[in-house]
């Protein structure tokens, strides 16, 4: 497009033999080169009311029509090559950059004293238990959950299976999400609905009644665990110095019945057989022992030994272990 009004402005050149038509044609048409040349570097729009109406409208490839002849300072009629007096209707000259790919809306101001919308969706409540905590706080959580019928076992401090349904249960019939995690609105909820256990709640003797002891428990140190109450007393010349709930082996790998001595104490063993973590071991037989059993406290009496009496409070059977010495009785009976 230059090359083309640079040719027209030659052509007013030869015409006029240099007069002063021909010099206003140059002016004139060096104006117009100009504007041409500053719309072809691609400007965008002005703001509102910035010189628009000194912009002539330009297109990209057409001159502006002759507007018709008005006088001039010498009172002859003007021509196509005279510059039109700048009039306000005219427009600012379009944009020749690419259009918007769609429609752009500016969003509508927010009502005062209305919130501010926020697509940032709320946090998780932070979980507190879950499977596989352990400790004072689960014995809580199951004694609390135990208060309004949702754990109807002895609180053991292992957060098992059992443990996870009877959250689960909870926050069903509380209208909290049933993940069967103890979050924090869970844990609020659950106090507000319950006491503070007492100490009975927190640790009892036993869930089951501890049988009539063996005549071969009532002297000396004994481990005297009885098959048919499913239960072991930890007893010192006839006295129960504490007791605990057990479990045995299958009928394919039944616990040995009889008298024996614990021979070794193993706090952090794990089977070679079987490659399971038996905390707490007192062997008394060969490679059977008394110890704790995490799958004991997860999933109660569901599940059996491999031969060993399994101990689901890990709390006492720890505390049993710092107790017994190698040599004490471990009495096995119906």
């Amino acid at each position: 497009m230059a090359d083309s009004d640079v040719g027209t402005a030659r052509g007013a050149y030869g015409s006029g033999g240099g007069g002063r038509r021909s010099a206003r044609a140059v002016t004139v048409t060096a104006a117009g080169v100009l504007a041409m040349a500053t719309l072809a570097v691609g400007c965008g729009p002005q703001g509102p009311g910035a010189d628009a109406p000194r912009q002539p409208t330009a297109r990209a490839t057409t001159a502006p029509p002759a507007p018709a002849p008005t006088p001039t300072d010498d009172g002859k009629g003007a021509t196509g090559d005279a510059t039109p007096p700048a009039s306000p209707s005219v427009s600012p000259p379009a944009s020749h950059s690419a259009p918007p790919a769609g429609p752009v809306t500016a969003p509508p101001p927010p009502t005062p004293g209305s919130p501010t919308p926020s697509t940032t969706p709320a946090p998780a409540p932070r979980v507190l238990l879950r499977i596989g905590s352990e400790g004072a706080q689960v014995r809580e959580l199951q004694a609390r959950l135990r208060q309004i019928g949702h754990f109807g076992r002895t609180p053991t401090g292992y957060y098992g299976t059992v443990t996870a349904e009877a959250v689960r249960s909870f926050q069903a019939e509380r209208g909290t999400e049933a993940t069967g995690a103890t979050d924090a609105v869970t844990w609020r909820k659950l106090l507000a609905m319950t006491r503070t256990p007492t100490a009975d709640e927190l640790d009892p003797p036993t869930e089951r009644p501890v049988a009539e002891p063996d005549r071969r428990c009532l002297t000396g140190r004994v481990l005297c665990i009885s098959k048919k109450s499913r239960t072991l007393a930890w007893m010192i010349d006839g006295r129960v110095v504490s007791a605990m709930d057990v479990r045995f082996g299958s009928e394919y790998t039944p616990t040995r019945e009889g008298e024996f001595p614990v021979f070794w104490k193993s706090r952090d063993h794990v089977s070679t057989l079987y490659d399971t973590p038996m905390p707490y071991a007192l062997f008394f037989s060969g490679g059977q022992a008394v110890h704790y059993s995490a799958d004991f406290a997860a999933n109660g009496y569901g599940g059996a030994s491999h031969g060993c009496v399994n101990v689901r409070d890990k709390a006492k059977v720890a505390a049993l272990f710092d107790q017994v010495k190698n040599g004490d009785k471990v009495v096995i009976y119906w």
